[in-house]
């Protein structure tokens, strides 16, 4: 049966593909919903995970076709998770600006970015050096992403992903005392 359904995916049969999605949405669906534990966003991953399918099948080599797919679902729904984990991570550093600022404490904000900034400072050198220059350029020299990656010779989301993973590296290995 799987031999049957690549054969007919592969020569451009959308019955073949309809068929297809009926036999393994609802396992494909599991396999999504066990990495997610969100019945909405499983749904939105499905349909993508299966237009990579569709979009994959030429580069499929014929062995294992539930595993093949398996591998293409648990792999997407990380890679999900993890652009909706930095979402939030993102939203609430901006949400947490908004707060302070909607407090009246306008007049401390220069204050605490400028402590903030000197502690980062001073604790760069603890930070692994693949981190640290896209650190040192976002907090202390204030530059955008597409500053960084032309200074560094890099691409945007490689400067987005270090960044990403600095704050990570701070967040576990700096105490919050050590920036007061």
């Amino acid at each position: 049966m799987e031999e049957q359904f690549v054969k007919q995916l592969l020569q451009g049969d959308e019955k073949a593909f309809d068929e297809f999605t009926k036999h393994y949405r609802n396992y494909l669906f599991r396999v999504i919903y066990s990495v997610l534990q969100n019945e909405k966003d499983a749904e939105d991953v499905l349909q993508e995970v299966l237009m990579k399918i569709h979009g994959a099948l030429p580069r499929y080599n014929g062995k294992g076709l539930k595993t093949w797919i398996t591998r293409i679902a648990v792999n997407h729904s990380i890679d999900w998770k993890r652009k909706i984990a930095r979402r939030k991570e993102d939203s609430m550093d901006d949400e947490a600006l908004k707060q302070h600022a909607s407090s009246g404490k306008l007049v401390e904000l220069p204050l605490l970015h400028k402590e903030t900034k000197e502690a980062v400072h001073r604790h760069l050198d603890e930070m692994p050096g693949n981190y640290r220059d896209v650190i040192y350029a976002f907090y202390i020299e204030e530059k955008s992403y597409k500053e960084i990656a032309s200074d560094l010779n890099l691409e945007v989301a490689n400067v987005k992903m270090k960044l990403h993973r600095g704050r990570s590296w701070m967040k576990k290995h700096w105490k919050e005392e050590d920036f007061k």
